[in-house]
């Protein structure tokens, strides 16, 4: 029993990942205590994000960082801070960047719709996404020639919703933005090494503190001090529509000093040995074929992709995706992620499964597939 089913809401068997419309994560009773210990005092705010900042910064070797109420937040509080530069006359008139230059460079295929589209993320901010190239193919030149006096930054996102061939890698979008004077931007929000991009040489990266970290809802933004210092004045304009509790940033520094103490070898060996489980026990289903594959993006993440055995007479008639209407139809509610359910694909994630969900799943299918 939950909180939720007390007041009359199914129970949920995530199987599809740090999704936010599943609530993203659950945090671990070190962090909700730090949350509710932060949540029965007061503090100067702006103490708080000061100093919240300076031990981001510790944990991912940045200059200096800023909390958020989500890694959304962040991509629109950067580009705020892109675009004003910390002027106060301008941080108070967003998101009217009139007169102003605000131009953010995006690889076409990294204007993506990952619960709200991109582009919009950068107009809350005052910004004004150029998307170079093509869907499927962009090339260095189509970035180059984008830039004129009113770009601001070029911006890459690092995400298994993005076109993962055929873009303009990290490196060398980093060395154009550099090569003009230009800021070079990441939005991070799922990444889990919360180091590298900055040592590659990023001057903003932006992450979400309640996916890989399991924090509370939360973000910040880590990079260069003078656009951080930027970042923060926000909170006296657009970002007061966005502001970050006392309860989110204790939970937040709590998660990054338990994130570090994890032993991440484990728990990729943890999640391989649940979705070998999972491949093995579905795949003996009547009607299904599953393998393990890993995460699009290739992060250390392993999945049980699960399509239909057409050969098979259980099979016939069946469609994967009213197999996956019927595992959410019911009491448990088993999600799983369905980025490829037009070909014919669902997989089950099993980073977010709590002991029993494995067995529920299959319990689930089985039923399907007789029915």
């Amino acid at each position: 029993m939950s909180v939720y089913t007390e007041i009359g809401l199914p129970r949920v068997i995530n199987a599809s990942g740090r999704m936010t419309k599943l609530g993203v994560s659950t945090i671990s009773d070190r962090v909700a205590a730090a949350a509710v210990a932060g949540g029965q005092s007061y503090v100067v705010i702006d103490d708080l994000m000061k100093r919240a900042g300076e031990l981001i910064a510790q944990h991912t070797g940045a200059e200096d960082a800023c909390p958020t109420s989500c890694a959304s937040a962040a991509i629109a509080l950067s580009v705020a801070a892109l675009v004003t530069h910390g002027r106060w006359s301008d941080v108070v008139r967003l998101p009217d960047a009139h007169g102003l230059p605000n131009e953010i460079i995006i690889q076409k295929g990294h204007s993506v719709e990952y619960g709200a589209p991109m582009p919009t993320m950068i107009r809350l901010g005052g910004g004004v996404p150029v998307e170079v190239g093509c869907a499927n193919e962009v090339v260095p030149a189509d970035i180059e020639e984008a830039i004129t006096d009113k770009t601001v930054a070029l911006f890459y996102v690092k995400s298994h919703h993005c076109v993962q061939k055929g873009m303009v890698d990290i490196e060398t979008m980093r060395d154009i933005a550099h090569r003009h004077g230009l800021p070079f931007m990441m939005d991070c929000a799922a990444e889990e090494d919360f180091r590298k991009y900055i040592a590659l040489g990023a001057d903003l990266v932006c992450y979400s503190g309640a996916k890989a970290l399991e924090a509370t809802t939360s973000g910040f933004v880590c990079g260069r001090a003078d656009i951080i210092d930027a970042v923060r004045k926000q909170y006296h304009g657009i970002g007061r529509a966005m502001k970050v509790g006392k309860e989110q940033i204790m939970g937040l520094l709590a998660a990054l000093d338990q994130y570090d103490e994890r032993d991440h070898e484990a728990q990729a060996r943890h999640n391989l040995e649940c979705a070998t489980w999972l491949a093995e026990h579905v795949g003996a289903i009547d009607g299904l074929n599953a393998e393990v594959i890993q995460d699009e993006a290739g992060r250390a993440i392993w999945r049980c992709r699960v399509t239909l055995d057409a050969s098979a007479h259980a099979a016939q008639g069946k469609t994967m995706t009213a197999v996956n209407d019927a595992l959410l139809d019911g009491d448990p509610t088993v999600w799983a992620r369905t980025e490829f359910l037009n070909l014919g694909k669902i997989d089950f994630d099993p980073r977010p499964l709590v002991e029993g969900d494995k067995e529920l799943i299959v319990e689930k299918l089985k039923k399907i597939m007789e029915a």
